[in-house]
């Protein structure tokens, strides 16, 4: 945050002199330097100091200290308690008691899948839990008596890639986080572009396919319902079901049930080898360099990082993603074209990117 520079020191006048900007500072031996040298003491441990990251999921609350530079030190996991607020909050306390024995903690970050507001105060919605602008920072910040950022968690995960991992330097990056859905993520001349209200990278919901597949959001050709590991699975089940010859190394790896078939059965078997899972896979490849393309005419990055639980896929999802999204870019062959990388934090780039941003947040707050 700029400091205004102080202006021109008033000339002597009779009376009580005053306070210079060496005063200000805390020049040993004033009064008032012994809080100013606490203070540079403060802000110093806010850049070199440790932060606890909380990714909070539909299923379980992962929480880890991390340093400045991005490393983990600690961490602990507990099981998501339901969708009761009070609940959560209590298990965020548990999390950050546990860890913060034997450390100093500098601030926590939490993420989470939903919409915040512009401050960072308010989860405006969350899929997952019933949170309904619910005031999220202000209830932890009474309960843990620290600074509290409260961020998107593919936002976090998008500012972990940016300052620790793939997209390392580079200046307009695009995160894209692949799982259940499709998450996003934009960091832009160093900074997280959330849009007017807070709600940037919602890319899983550009329709794609007009009267496709319905949409858990309500519409019809969502890019996620093509292009994420839920849409992996479906694709997978239906070829089952049909109990087509092609399919039968599917449905052994899960006893006949062809309901049973998730998108991470189907990443394993492409893993090993079986061409059917590796056809599935291509095809969903192929929707996701689709989408990427339309980004890139939007956006314009210099870089795609892919991540989320199907990236386990590597290049067998990446590759065909390459291809489809050179052969749909607007303008191609006379226009640079952005990079496409697989993530390189995992799935702790969440808490990761929590950790991180919590730490910024705070010191520019100081």
């Amino acid at each position: 945050m700029h400091t205004p520079t102080p202006g021109p020191e008033p000339r002597s006048q009779p009376g009580p002199q005053p306070r210079t900007a060496a005063w200000r500072r805390g020049t040993p031996g004033r009064p008032g330097s012994a809080r100013a040298g606490r203070l540079r003491e403060h802000l110093r441990l806010g850049r070199k100091g440790l932060a606890i990251g909380v990714d909070i999921g539909g299923t379980k609350v992962a929480a880890g200290v991390v340093d400045a530079e991005g490393r983990i030190l600690r961490e602990a996991r507990r099981s998501t308690p339901g969708n009761d607020p009070r609940a959560v909050e209590q298990v965020i306390v548990e999390l950050v008691e546990e860890l913060g024995r034997g450390h100093r903690i500098w601030s926590v970050g939490i993420g989470a899948a939903g919409w915040m507001d512009l401050d960072g105060a308010t989860v405006l919605f969350s899929p997952h839990l019933a949170w309904r602008n619910e005031p999220l920072r202000d209830n932890l910040q009474r309960l843990l008596r620290r600074p509290v950022l409260l961020t998107n968690d593919a936002d976090a995960a998008g500012w972990a890639e940016w300052r620790f991992g793939a997209g390392r330097g580079e200046s307009r990056l695009v995160c894209i986080t692949l799982g259940t859905g499709i998450g996003g993520a934009m960091v832009m001349d160093g900074r997280l572009e959330r849009g007017r209200f807070g709600v940037a990278g919602e890319f899983g919901h550009q329709i794609i396919m007009p009267g496709g597949h319905r949409c858990e959001c309500g519409n019809r050709g969502c890019w996620e319902q093509y292009a994420s590991g839920n849409a992996l699975g479906r694709e997978a089940r239906e070829l089952a079901s049909a109990n087509s010859p092609v399919a039968q190394e599917l449905l052994k790896a899960v006893d006949g049930r062809a309901d049973l078939i998730t998108g991470v059965i189907v990443t394993e078997l492409a893993k090993a080898g079986n061409a059917t899972a590796r056809e599935l896979l291509e095809d969903v490849g192929e929707w996701l360099g689709l989408g990427l393309a339309n980004l890139a005419a939007a956006l314009d990055p210099g870089t795609f990082v892919i991540g989320g639980g199907l990236c386990d896929a590597g290049e067998l999802l990446v590759a065909p993603a390459r291809k489809a999204f050179a052969r749909n870019l607007t303008g191609r062959g006379f226009r640079p074209a952005a990079g496409i990388e697989l993530a390189a934090l995992g799935p702790n780039a969440g808490l990761i990117g929590a950790a991180d941003l919590s730490r910024v947040s705070s010191r520019m707050h100081s």
